[in-house]
């Protein structure tokens, strides 16, 4: 079933639509739950709130791409989990990694007080990530957006950990010198 006829029978509110999705993307969005979470129980419920979610937000959203419209609130739904978790070695030291990574960018303390900032924030760093060359831009989010290691990334591109290391490194220099100029720090 093409991803048109899956968001056409949540907008008809079908129940066919949660089996369906779930056939097609269940594995999907459960390894996005999985690389965050790092338990299966919790995983699976998580992929189990994506469905639910999906049903609730369409209508009035029509995603333009369904796949990653689940990601999205897979990934959400999954950070949620790990912070209510709390616990102390948090996505096997993978997510404080990654978030230590990408703090050297954001600075210290976000301000998430205006959601229109945020917005703002959030497209600048989509327009910028866009205009990375290709496989930098996959690299960057693969790490971010995914959370996968540099070793699964390196594996996936047929690079060394130490590359994609380097090139995380010198694309987070990018985004934050972007992000200064753009006035965000």
């Amino acid at each position: 079933m093409e991803d048109s006829q899956l968001i056409e029978l949540f907008w008809q509110k079908n129940p066919d639509a949660i089996s369906e999705t779930a056939g097609r993307y269940g594995a999907y969005c459960f390894a996005i739950a999985e690389r965050i979470l790092h338990n299966p129980e919790d995983s699976e419920e998580c992929v189990n709130d994506t469905w639910l979610q999906a049903w609730n937000a369409m209508p009035p959203q029509r995603p333009d791409v369904l796949r990653l419209f689940l990601a999205k609130i897979t990934r959400n739904l999954a950070f949620n989990r790990l912070q209510a978790r709390n616990a102390e070695k948090r996505g096997g030291g993978e997510i404080a990694l990654v978030l230590d990574e990408l703090e050297e960018c954001l600075g210290g303390g976000t301000d998430a007080a205006a959601e229109y900032e945020a917005r703002e924030l959030r497209e600048c760093i989509r327009s910028f990530v866009a205009a990375l060359p290709e496989r930098e831009g996959n690299v960057m989010v693969r790490r971010y957006f995914f959370a996968e290691s540099a070793a699964e990334i390196a594996g996936r591109y047929g690079l060394t950990e130490n590359h994609v290391m380097v090139m995380l490194s010198r694309t987070r220099k990018k985004l934050k010198a972007h992000l200064l100029k753009e006035g965000y720090l």
